[in-house]
């Protein structure tokens, strides 16, 4: 490897990735290992306490004691921890207190100690172990990495302890060799205006002809990188050739004069973007550089959605999901590249798994890790060092396959992503297949899609809220709802059978351009932190696109009045 940084690296990450992967062979004992531990632990916590964990000898006594809770019943005990009392629900003092997004529900707070630091540090050490395996097998460039995530903490509770989004926690606390792996200054992720820190990370990594990789939290924020630098091309490719900092970015002073005194003029690579620009008339990650080996981002879920224009930005470039990971908990490891599947995390947690026919009782009966059957769908439950016991997070995944003795689980869609106009309950994952089906049969680019239902009628209609992307035009609008509602009856069986006398026909709304942007704009108002935005594809808030232009309405027969 050419990256000193990465060859020191490579060492210490196979060989914790090579432990791992023997710890597949004896998952049950490192997860009743794990348990054992954790409760001989947590005993003593105020919690542990309440739960009686002193008392709990096995496996078996833990899953018919400790009972399944929602979120609500640890909230008094994580305003306790706020306001800085010592042994609520973790042994370790709280460090940092993990921010869930709220994109999809109510915030969330969930503390974080040293060592959940250290378990999180072991995890994304395998991952990068098993990153630059991946990129050896394949013969690719070990480069440095685009990151323009924020690190600026949200705030201190009253008694001082930082909280923030978990990627601010995960950031702030990376090693100095970490750090080394960017290819712009980590002082450049402190900027606290989005454009400004995607400028400025932008104009850093444009100076160099390759790139190792491009990081995002999910896939469409990395379609927002590739969008800022489509749109600041010529802004980037002056300040690159000048080695001056636009002085129309809003910087802090203290920040512009630091990383001014790094940036140098290149006037060679400003001359080789310019002419790239001229020719192709856009300027894109695989047009900006030689070679980008890997873009890492979360897989699974809405990501196939997004991943859909990854192509005419990043051509082939293999999609890494790294972690498969929560404010909340940490599941699964991506064993390569390409693929949705990650290996269960056995030390970052104790895992159960609530089969469907158990999902609509309060207390259900479970399966371990080694109980799993592939192609089956299950809630997955955690308890891990964070304070969190038997823990529904509301995920729903797929297991795929086994690792050794460890399963493979896919990410599907939240238990709360569904959506019925009676009982159907079509999740996003049906709407993610359905709408990836019609971009291809009707030859267009959708920029996002939201279905929801109509206020009129009860039951209520199915709306399509769809916006198309730059350029794009839908011919036939009533053939296009027509075709979503064939498909959707040809995928989800409980929805055909419903279409024929109870779930009236399907409504599509074209939304105007910049629809979602201006959603975007709405979330980030109330709080929710950029780097954990998500749009949900399906919801029955019926309110979410509340003043958004609608240009067309159309029915499967006939066109409504906007």
């Amino acid at each position: 490897m050419t990256n000193p940084v990465l060859s020191l690296l490579s060492g210490v990450t196979r060989q914790t990735k090579d432990a791992f992967l023997q710890k597949t062979q004896q998952v049950e004992a490192v997860q009743a290992q794990f348990l054992r531990s954790l409760l001989q632990v947590q005993q003593d916590t105020v919690l542990g306490r309440a739960l009686q964990l002193a008392d709990i000898r096995t496996v078996d006594q833990y899953r018919e004691r400790v009972p399944i809770l929602p979120y609500s019943s640890y909230e008094p005990y994580i305003e306790r921890v706020a306001q800085g009392e010592p042994g609520v629900m973790t042994a370790d003092p709280v460090l940092y207190l993990n921010l869930t997004s709220g994109s999809t529900g109510k915030q969330k707070l969930v503390p974080v100690t040293a060592k959940t630091r250290q378990i999180t540090s072991q995890v994304n050490r395998i991952g990068m172990g098993f990153a630059i395996e991946a990129l050896r097998q394949r013969n690719l460039f070990p480069g440095k990495m685009l990151l323009t995530s924020s690190i600026q903490l949200l705030g201190h509770t009253t008694a001082g302890i930082p909280y923030g989004p978990v990627s601010v926690g995960h950031l702030r606390t990376r090693s100095f060799l970490e750090r080394q792996l960017l290819a712009h200054p980590f002082t450049a992720l402190e900027i606290a205006d989005s454009l400004a820190r995607h400028y400025v990370c932008l104009l850093f990594a444009l100076r160099q002809s390759r790139l190792g990789g491009l990081g995002a939290n999910f896939p469409i924020l990395a379609l927002r990188i590739c969008d800022y630098l489509e749109s600041y091309a010529e802004d980037l490719i002056q300040d690159l050739e000048t080695g001056a900092i636009a002085d129309w970015l809003k910087l802090e002073p203290h920040l512009r004069q630091s990383l001014q005194q790094r940036l140098r003029p290149h006037r060679k690579r400003a001359a080789y973007l310019r002419q790239v620009l001229k020719q192709v008339g856009r300027l894109t990650p695989q047009h900006a550089w030689e070679q980008i080996s890997f873009i890492t981002t979360a897989r699974g879920g809405t990501s196939d959605f997004y991943f859909e224009r990854f192509p005419q930005y990043f051509g082939n470039t293999p999609i890494y999901g790294g972690i498969y990971s929560s404010a909340e908990a940490t599941f699964g490891i991506y064993p390569d590249f390409n693929v949705d599947g990650s290996i269960l995390a056995m030390e970052a947690g104790f895992f159960e798994f609530i089969p469907e026919d158990q999902w609509a009782t309060d207390q259900p009966k479970t399966l371990l890790a080694t109980e799993v059957t592939p192609g089956q769908r299950y809630r997955i439950l955690v308890t891990n060092y964070s304070g969190l016991y038997r823990y529904d997070i509301g995920d729903v995944v797929e297991v795929v396959g086994f690792h050794n003795q460890a399963p493979i689980l896919v990410f599907r869609h939240r238990l709360g992503g569904l959506l019925s106009s009676t009982t159907e309950k079509t999740t996003e994952f049906h709407a993610i297949q359905v709408m990836q089906r019609l971009q291809q049969d009707f030859g267009i680019v959708l920029e996002n899609f939201c279905i929801t239902l109509s206020d009129d009628g009860i039951p209520a209609h199915y709306l399509v809220n769809i916006e198309l992307a730059p350029g794009q035009h839908l011919a036939d609008p009533h053939a296009f709802i027509r075709q979503f509602d064939r498909c959707l009856q040809e995928i989800h069986v409980s929805y055909a059978v419903k279409r024929r006398d109870q779930v009236p026909p399907p409504r599509l709304r074209l939304l105007a351009p910049g629809s979602f942007h201006r959603l975007r704009d709405r979330l980030l108002q109330r709080g929710i932190p950029e780097g954990g935005l998500k749009f949900p594809h399906i919801t029955e808030n019926r309110r979410h696109l509340d003043g958004l232009t609608v240009l067309q309405e159309v029915g499967l027969e006939e066109t409504i009045p906007c």
